[in-house]
């Protein structure tokens, strides 16, 4: 069965590095790695204890030679990441050495690991379940600190924990309805109605406190886009540049400098923070610039959150306004730039609007209160994960169609429908909660989750 034979792969970055990792994981992965390997004084791995090391050499079954000195540690199933029996081959880091090894390994009777095969097998073998599978992705790819922290509350079940437990809460509003409709001559369906209605809304309310979650955990698991847009000239590469503390951007007092779209990532508390520095929106003849000023626009349709810039310098004009009408649905935040330079801008502009903040991209003058606004919005002034905290948007789907059909099933009991009826909706959340687990997905969306994970998890 293809699924379950032996599996082997490079775990460690390809590259220079004093040793890479190769991992061998099945039913055959001691005879495997035994056949071709050479222990001090002769010995081979028959005889290694579990959760021990080996030093020896990893040799050619074919001639004997030597290929590399390795270190082979044990680890047996189901005690192990795969609950499968598990070997690991520390060779010397390098591009050569680990292929080589790796070559060997595969002639020897193992085949190559899909992407985040070892992960899936550790979800197939019931070790963990999907949701603390995703969570290995999430934190290998945590950019920051706090994105790994919410990474590892994940990964040691904590979601998994309170989705279960709702699971299980919705299962006896299944069974409250079932046994009043096998049993109607009990004429227990008013006060069954009563009170599934108050476990569904229990339930409805512990939900939402999950997604209520959803918005903070995907910032801090993906980052936030922040786009910093206006006119031409008005300091956007300046800000920046001191926020980043280097010149990343091109800074002259010719307009239209930046012609494209600059990416850079700062860490704000924890947080994965993107900036966009995009070309000043305005209309021009200039084909190149015109590309720049459509991919700004792409870009505040996708921002979380977008720096408006004016010049403290000029007076506000068409341009401006045309732009302030053009992120009035956003999120967003008004810098009035160039406090270092004589005051134009009328006071009365802004009246009555929120979030405007005076600063000197320049000197770099209110910088600071700009990231404390950025805090402010999002998260409330305080930066920190939770105990439980929702940041897969898959994750997210589930719930609120898990949630919809709770509501659906309220409809049906205060409508004076067959109680029967609403069992339907129940057992529909209950399925909706499972995907996030597993317990419920289909083979398909599973592979498609597992396939995004790098060679060698």
């Amino acid at each position: 069965m293809k699924d379950f034979d032996t599996i082997a792969a490079i775990a460690t970055a390809v590259g220079e590095s004093g040793i890479s990792i190769i991992r061998v994981s099945g039913e055959k992965a001691l005879s495997i790695v035994s056949s071709i390997f050479k222990g001090k004084n002769g010995r081979n791995l028959d005889d290694i204890r579990p959760y021990s090391m080996r030093y020896g050499h990893v040799i050619d079954k074919l001639n004997g030679e030597i290929i590399d000195e390795v270190l082979i540690s044990y680890m047996k199933g189901p005690r192990s990441f795969t609950a499968e029996d598990s070997v690991e081959i520390n060779c010397h880091g390098g591009i050569m050495p680990t292929n080589k090894v790796l070559e060997e390994v595969i002639k020897a009777g193992a085949r190559l690991a899909e992407p985040g095969e070892f992960t899936k097998r550790a979800f197939l073998n019931g070790r963990i379940d999907l949701s603390q599978a995703e969570a290995v992705i999430d934190l290998i790819r945590a950019k920051t600190d706090l994105a790994m922290k919410s990474a590892l509350m994940q990964s040691d079940g904590r979601i998994s924990r309170e989705i279960r437990d709702i699971r299980h809460e919705l299962l006896g509003v299944i069974a409250h309805i079932e046994a009043t409709v096998d049993f109607p001559e009990e004429d227990l369906e008013e006060i069954t109605s009563d009170r599934v209605q108050n476990n569904l809304n229990d339930i409805i309310n512990k939900i939402q406190s999950l997604l209520d979650t959803a918005n903070e955990g995907r910032i801090i698991r993906e980052g936030l886009s922040m786009v910093i847009i206006g006119k031409p000239n008005v300091g956007k590469s300046s800000l920046l540049n001191s926020i980043l503390m280097e010149q990343r951007a091109i800074v002259t007092d010719i307009p239209g400098t930046t012609r494209d779209v600059i990416e850079e990532y700062i860490n704000l508390e924890g947080i994965p923070l993107k900036l966009v520095d995009t070309a000043g929106i305005r209309e021009t003849d200039d084909l190149v610039e015109k590309i720049g000023v459509e991919r700004s626009k792409e870009k505040i349709n996708e921002a979380d959150l977008v720096v408006f810039m004016l010049d403290l310098s000029r007076k506000l004009d068409d341009e401006d306004k045309e732009i302030l009408d053009y992120i009035k649905d956003k999120k967003y935040i008004v810098l009035l730039n160039k406090l270092d330079l004589e005051r134009k801008l009328e006071d009365n502009v802004f009246e009555g609007m929120e979030n405007i903040i005076e600063v000197s991209a320049k000197t770099g003058e209110g910088i600071e209160i700009l990231k404390k606004k950025i805090k402010d919005l999002f998260f409330k002034g305080e930066i920190k994960p939770t105990e439980v905290m929702i940041t897969n948007s898959r994750h997210k789907e589930a719930l609120y169609r898990a949630k919809e059909r709770c509501l659906a099933a309220l409809d049906t009991l205060n409508s004076g429908i067959s109680i029967d009826l609403a069992s339907i909706d129940v057992r529909s959340a209950w399925m909706n909660l499972g995907e996030i687990t597993g317990e419920t997905l289909e083979e398909d969306i599973i592979d498609k989750i597992f396939s995004e994970f790098c060679l060698g998890k």
